[in-house]
């Protein structure tokens, strides 16, 4: 039975199987080796999240087939500021964080075996997001800003040493690429192609220091030019 990795997060991960995106890099690197499941909800905070684990998380799989890994991408949306345009999405840091406590508690209980991966809010270009929601208005104002984003990835990082699992902190490493505001974000929050590269790179390295890599994961099923073509129940065993 192939491993599974399950992509729990808001809307950069629903577009993370988009052209060029982290979580169709992902499937495309474990090709025939994992299955990489999607569950990507835009514009959910961890408030909404708590309320659809049920649902979402549904006929994935029980205690023998359990994912390997989830990974837990929420906090651009609880991050948003609550006096601003998306303030129906902001939650409050301190309810964040218990939020994140809960949603790994939820997935321990029901994957015990399951590794539950953090991955930090982004930075924010609250010049993007400006332009995104307002054009050419002077008078539009960021309904994010990068200050509230780093607030809200340091509460995550602390959480997920709390709970001593990875943590892959986008806030940072995405801030160490030279005119990341243009280069990662395509409008002051979500992921140009480059964006998507950083954190494929990130995940990719988390999960091999996990032991979850292309190299030791065994191939479902021979390669076609490893199939006896004159004699085919030789090598499917059938």
């Amino acid at each position: 039975m192939r491993p599974k990795l399950v992509l729990f997060g808001d809307s950069i991960t629903e577009e993370s199987f988009g052209e060029g995106g982290w979580g169709a890099s992902l499937a495309h690197l474990f090709a025939r080796k994992a299955d990489v499941i999607l569950r990507g909800y835009s514009g959910y905070n961890t408030r909404w999240a708590l309320k659809i684990l049920d649902k979402t998380m549904n006929g994935i799989g029980g205690d023998s087939d359990a994912p390997v890994a989830v990974t837990v991408f929420f906090g651009a949306n609880d991050a948003s500021l609550p006096d601003q345009k998306s303030g129906f999405q902001h939650v409050p840091l301190v309810e964040y964080k218990e939020n994140l406590r809960s949603i790994h508690a939820y997935f321990k209980k029901k994957w015990p075996s399951t590794t539950v991966i953090f991955i930090a809010p982004p930075p924010i270009d609250e010049e993007g997001r400006i332009k995104d929601l307002c054009g050419d208005d002077p008078s539009g104002q960021a309904e994010r800003t990068n200050e509230a984003a780093g607030e809200f990835a340091k509460g995550c990082i602390t959480v997920a040493k709390e709970l001593n699992i990875p943590v892959i902190d986008t806030w940072s490493r995405m801030q160490e690429i030279p005119d990341w505001r243009k280069s990662t974000l395509r409008d002051g929050l979500h992921f140009t192609l480059l964006g998507n590269k950083v954190l494929f790179d990130e995940v990719v390295k988390t999960l091999k220091d996990l032991g979850l890599s292309d190299e030791k994961l065994a191939t479902d099923q021979p390669y076609y030019n490893e199939v006896d073509y004159n004699d085919p129940s030789k090598t499917f065993g059938n």
